[in-house]
């Protein structure tokens, strides 16, 4: 008897239930669907494709019937030029050995995506200005003086047009000449394009740890501190040989300072950069892309988390001040590289792989490179504030399967999608790939 008052509850129970299981589900469904899935297209790996109007009207159709509803257009790439006709920069008009037809390809883009309901962003790559294989760039013509000066450690203090291993002739964020430029660059950017949706700037950083070792770089960090540095760079930063023979950083005892500095530097110029922007066009959404990897982005001089994490608790690096330069509530949009071949958590600890980003000085390790741990440890430090997961598409060159499910886990754990690049997709042919992903997302049916 007891048994079958047992079931019959269980059964009204189920009834009751179900409906708003069914109902979360379809509200679940609908939040991400609801999530923005943006695609990046590249100034220069996209050049010669891109160059009539014919080849940007047949793939923003394709990537809007694959649920994408944003596409980033490459405005500024890291040799300082733009590709429009512009007051204050040079405009690329050539790239390896192709000349574009004259046409307002930003315009056509907005004009073009706006009939699809696509919303349009500019990019432009902020603190770097030269193109170091191949020499060319406003570092290499006409202003070598915004090179930023690495500290190399077998060359010392050298422009970082000397290392050419490095592709970006990055800037040294500090120089105020430099930073007038470029927000001339985007003001007018905004102002030439009232339809634009968006600005999305990359590169806000500096080069690496390395960077800016430069005479104005020590004067303003004595200004900032308001002591001299007795010994530079080494007081600071210098390097140490394993027996292996390779260069490892060794923090001197102004290194945490310096860091949080460098910081203060990026953080002052995205506010400056925000205010000056929605002056020139209330309109347009502000936004960054970073590198996920927080843990080592200090060493660039990022603190892209809330003003209301407090780093110090969490990194040896990290000064009590230094959550002080966060900088993710000037921010409208935030795509952040979740740039990991590892998926989940259980991935990663079954890889236990070491992950070395290209602005890390030494190799990194632990769950939060791979996408789900990622997303779980970026909600701590942005407590709140949104985040968009972004993908890097060549990482699943050999792998194409896990480009759907890297796809899939960004819009399950993120706020969003960012691809990059249109180019890897188009050229490796994983459009089936991308669209499986999609699809898995409830992004398309």
């Amino acid at each position: 008897m007891k048994k079958k008052n047992i079931f019959k509850l269980v059964a009204v129970l189920a009834i009751l239930v179900l409906p708003f299981a069914i109902s979360a589900a379809k509200n679940k469904a609908k939040t991400n669907n609801e999530k923005p899935a943006l695609i990046w297209v590249d100034s220069t790996a996209n050049f010669k494709r891109f160059s009539n109007t014919d080849t940007i009207d047949f793939y923003l159709n394709k990537i809007k019937n694959l649920g994408f509803t944003h596409v980033i257009v490459d405005m500024l790439p890291i040799s300082g030029e733009v590709l429009y006709k512009s007051k204050f920069a040079p405009q690329l008009k050539e790239w390896d050995g192709y000349t574009r037809p004259d046409f307002d390809f930003l315009g056509y883009f907005i004009k073009s995506g706006h009939k699809l309901g696509l919303n349009v962003y500019a990019s432009m790559n902020v603190f770097c200005a030269g193109h170091n294989y191949i020499n060319t760039g406003i570092i290499y013509n006409g202003h070598p003086e915004y090179a930023s000066i690495v500290y190399n450690p077998e060359k010392g203090l050298i422009p970082i047009t000397e290392e050419k291993h490095k592709y970006g002739a990055m800037v040294n964020p500090s120089n105020v000449e430099f930073q007038k430029h470029i927000l001339n660059v985007m003001k007018e950017l905004v102002t030439k394009y009232p339809n634009l949706d968006g600005l999305m700037l990359d590169r806000v950083r500096y080069d690496g740890i390395s960077s800016d070792f430069s005479e104005l770089s020590r004067s303003l960090f004595e200004k900032y501190t308001g002591e001299k540095v007795q010994n530079f760079p080494n007081d600071i930063l210098s390097w140490s040989k394993t027996n292996e023979g390779k260069y490892v950083p060794v923090r001197g005892k102004l290194f945490n300072k310096w860091i949080e500095w460098r910081a203060m530097v990026i953080k002052n110029f995205m506010a400056k950069a925000h205010k000056e922007v929605k002056t020139a066009n209330k309109n347009v959404t502000f936004g960054t892309y970073t590198g996920a990897w927080y843990p080592s982005y200090y060493e660039v001089g990022v603190n892209f988390a809330s003003k209301n994490y407090d780093p110090s608790k969490d990194y040896d690096w990290a000064t009590p001040n230094y959550k002080n330069t966060a900088y993710a509530e000037d921010l409208e949009m935030y795509i952040t590289g979740n740039y990991y071949t590892d998926i989940t958590i259980d991935e990663y600890k079954k890889s236990n792989r070491s992950v070395w980003n290209e602005t890390d000085s030494q190799a990194q390790q632990g769950t939060w490179y791979c996408v789900e741990g990622s997303c779980a440890n970026l909600k701590k430090i942005l407590m709140g504030n949104k985040f968009i997961g972004g993908i890097l598409v060549d990482q699943f060159y050999e792998t194409p399967s896990k480009l759907s499910e890297t796809i899939y886990q960004n819009l399950l754990d993120s706020d969003g999608l960012m691809v990059f690049d249109i180019v890897h997709i188009i050229d490796k042919n994983l459009w089936n790939e991308v669209e499986m992903g999609m699809k898995k997302a409830g992004k398309i049916k």
